[in-house]
């Protein structure tokens, strides 16, 4: 018999969430603009459910422009008006400014760093709390859960999945060989 997460047999019925955990939880993320995308999306669903933003992932794609971090780094006050106006989306000033604020802080580690990724993969041995610690100290709107979400969701720390899960072998599978120890 296989066993899901409990996080997936709790949520039976809900085809949103069962296909996220089985198609990108945990799973590790090569591009900067899904990287992007993923933390925009952690730090829209504070105080909500996770369905409300799988639900309203599509809509988020098309009024961030696909996550682009380039075009979301230009983004000015019309831009944000526009954004606050499409029901589309979360439309909280604090969230929506903290998507461009963070594009700008992308767009500076891509210049020191290559890229958002080569970022993580340099600090990729920190534990949690210095995860917390350096996100706090490089990007806005990031506590500690919004941390702790996006790095799990990304393969950056463990704990997506369950060891009896059958998609944890297969995200297990897929991490780099840095990524396999511990």
């Amino acid at each position: 018999m296989t066993t899901y997460c409990d996080y997936c047999n709790s949520h039976p019925e809900d085809t949103f969430n069962k296909t996220y955990h089985d198609t990108q939880y945990g799973f590790p993320l090569k591009d900067d603009n899904l990287l992007f995308e993923r933390l925009i999306l952690e730090i829209n669903q504070a105080g909500l459910s996770w369905i409300t933003i799988l639900k309203k992932a599509e809509n988020f794609r098309k009024a961030y422009h696909n996550f682009n971090i380039d075009k979301v780094s230009k983004y000015g006050e019309k831009d944000i008006a526009r954004l606050l106006a499409d029901a589309g989306i979360i439309r909280n000033r604090l969230k929506i400014n903290a998507a461009v604020v963070n594009a700008q802080r992308i767009k500076e580690l891509q210049k020191e760093h290559g890229s958002f990724k080569a970022w993580l993969d340099a600090n990729s041995k920190l534990s949690k709390e210095e995860w917390v610690k350096l996100f706090k100290k490089t990007f806005v709107f990031t506590g500690g859960e919004i941390v702790n979400e996006f790095l799990m969701s990304t393969g950056y720390l463990r704990g997506a999945h369950d060891e009896s899960c059958p998609i944890y072998k297969k995200v297990a599978s897929l991490r780099p060989a840095w990524m396999q120890g511990g």
